[in-house]
């Protein structure tokens, strides 16, 4: 899955330095918050497992594709999945519908009808599978979406999207609310391994900062993208001690998927907590 950030990274960043940041929030007060979105979920695997057990009861959000789901997922969910996991709708199919060489499930080439139909499907569907645990939330393949088929999530009941890179907006369109990623741990580019530890921290400090010095939604958290399929060990790695340095530091935050997209799915938490 090619991504190309625009976010505000630092070119390179180290451990130091993310603390550094995270010292700087804590000096004005201020709660760095962060969230986990995880791509491309189809089936129980030893990598799903793997990748929370790096996670160490951190919420974890699964973008699963739909159309290829499996029931045992949704069994390994119930069953061995923390309570703080949700769903996210990937797509449909995870098909390529693009013309203009960049991939994309819903390039706005496409007929509405047609991409109308399939994000309705895809949230049927999650909605059988994973109840309340899914949430109206697409995160579209290759985080791609037309802006012109914005307007087609509400009919499809999905009231949230998450894509990369710094929202421009809360609300991208009326009635759905935007919170994407900014950490790429992938280098798509080269041999679908590890970014680099220096690279991922540039690109967390580089949104932590922007956040803080007001030049991005200081209001949207930081957001981790990983792909647990193809995840190595160098990335399992640098999660791991991700999480136990965020762990550690006063002014850090990761938060419940449901709080992310409480704006647009609040509903739904409120619901599950009754």
């Amino acid at each position: 899955m090619i991504t190309v950030l625009d976010s505000p990274a630092v070119a390179s960043a180290h451990w130091s330095d993310l603390i550094d940041e995270l010292d700087r929030w804590r000096a004005e007060g201020r709660i760095a918050t962060l969230w986990w979105r995880d791509d491309d979920a189809i089936a129980p695997s030893q990598r799903l497992d793997n990748l929370l057990a790096v996670a160490r009861g951190v919420p974890v959000a699964l973008a699963v594709i739909p159309a290829l789901a499996e029931s045992g997922l949704a069994d390994w969910v119930e069953r061995y999945a923390p309570s703080s996991v949700r769903i996210l709708q990937h797509g449909w199919h995870h098909a390529d519908h693009g013309t203009a060489g960049k991939k994309s499930e819903f390039p706005s080439s496409r007929s509405p009808d047609a991409a109308r139909a399939d994000l309705a499907a895809g949230r049927i569907r999650l909605t059988a599978l994973f109840g309340t645990r899914a949430l109206a939330v697409l995160a579209p393949p290759w985080n791609r979406f037309a802006e012109a088929f914005l307007p087609l999530l509400t009919e499809a009941d999905i009231t949230a999207i998450s894509r990369i890179t710094p929202r421009r907006s809360a609300y991208p369109a009326p009635g759905v609310f935007e919170a994407n990623v900014h950490v790429d741990l992938v280098a798509w580019r080269g041999d679908r391994g590890f970014v680099g530890q220096t690279t991922a921290l540039g690109q967390l400090v580089g949104h932590l900062r922007a956040r803080r010095c007001g030049n991005a939604d200081a209001g949207e958290p930081t957001g981790i993208l990983t792909h647990h399929l193809v995840q190595d060990e160098a990335t399992g790695a640098f999660l791991g001690q991700l999480v136990k340095v965020l762990g550690h530091h006063p002014a850090a935050k990761w938060l419940d998927v449901e709080e992310v997209f409480a704006p647009a799915v609040g509903g739904i938490a409120h619901r599950e907590r009754v």
